[in-house]
């Protein structure tokens, strides 16, 4: 029994060196990529995280499969580096995977039969997403709306002198780290009119930007394309297009409602769905905010 706790703690220790190794790659390349300033938050934290629990052991097998399955996260999060934020909305359903396949692994030792009922639903929560025709509903659009104290006139007015960035003020963006528009170009409420949203690749990797053009205007709407989509964003949603709309409610109140359409890049539909939804109100809040209409 010694000898075996030995050698596990041995191995234990050598999990630990090699992850620290590949800790100290990342953040070696991410700042000589210039993102020394993220490196500390996203690398080193993590790579810190995945070496302590190495050196843990697990007494359960429940235990050994949370320890092992958060390393393996907290790893992606380092590799995927401001990525980090899809390993985050994803980590609860992986848990759930990783200890529901160690259930089924206990439940078949007593009854193959029982272990077994259970796999037409992992088989059909799989199988979405892998072709375009095994897809839920991927194209969704939110709706926000705000009433503001000011005159449809003066709405109108704010909309024409096009976004500005602004700090991110909604709490689920903020908890995530989401990305947001750091230089924003354009104003305008014509057709042809354009808005640029770009985003910093110093701060976030990817950079990029979402360019956007007026494609129908009238007194109190206005409808928009999306032209071309390169930022950071686009690894999980699809734009379709927005509007934004606006009528009085009240002497000098007026309300505002943004619509925005995209397609879903994340599946399955059940999981990632409502996530999205959520993520995409506080984005339209967001863009509210960048539209000076609080």
């Amino acid at each position: 029994m010694a000898a075996q706790e030995q050698r596990r703690t041995r191995a234990n220790w050598g999990l630990a060196c090699l992850i620290a190794a590949f800790g100290l790659a990342v953040f070696g390349y991410t700042v000589r990529s210039g993102r020394a300033d993220s490196a500390l938050l996203f690398v080193v934290l993590p790579a810190l995280l995945a070496a302590a629990l190495a050196l843990t052991p697990g007494k359960t097998t429940h235990g050994r499969v949370f320890r092992l399955t958060t390393i393996v996260l907290l790893l992606a999060a380092v590799a995927l580096h401001e990525g980090a934020i899809c390993v985050l909305i994803a980590s609860p359903l992986v848990y759930a995977v990783a200890h529901g396949t160690a259930a089924l692994i206990r439940l078949a030792r007593r009854s193959r039969m029982l272990a077994v009922l259970p796999l037409p639903l992992l088989l059909v929560g799989g199988i979405e997403g892998t072709s375009q025709d095994l897809r839920i509903q991927p194209d969704q659009s939110v709706e926000v709306s705000r009433v503001v104290a000011l005159e449809p006139a003066a709405v109108r007015d704010r909309l024409a002198a096009g976004p500005r960035p602004v700090a991110l003020g909604r709490l689920p963006l903020r908890l995530l780290g989401a990305p947001a528009p750091t230089h924003v170009m354009g104003d305008g409420l014509e057709p042809g009119d354009r808005w640029m949203f770009g985003y910093d690749g110093s701060s976030h990797g990817a950079g990029g930007a979402i360019i956007t053009e007026v494609r129908a205007a009238g007194p109190d709407e206005v409808d928009f394309d999306v032209l071309s989509d390169d930022s950071i964003t686009a690894r999980w949603l699809r734009w379709r297009g927005a509007s934004v709309r606006w009528h009085a409610v009240g002497a000098g109140r007026t309300e505002v409602t943004v619509v925005l359409g995209y397609q879903r890049r994340l599946d399955p539909s059940w999981y990632f769905g409502p996530i999205q939804d959520r993520l995409m109100h506080a984005g339209g809040e967001h863009l509210l905010d960048m539209l000076a209409l609080p």
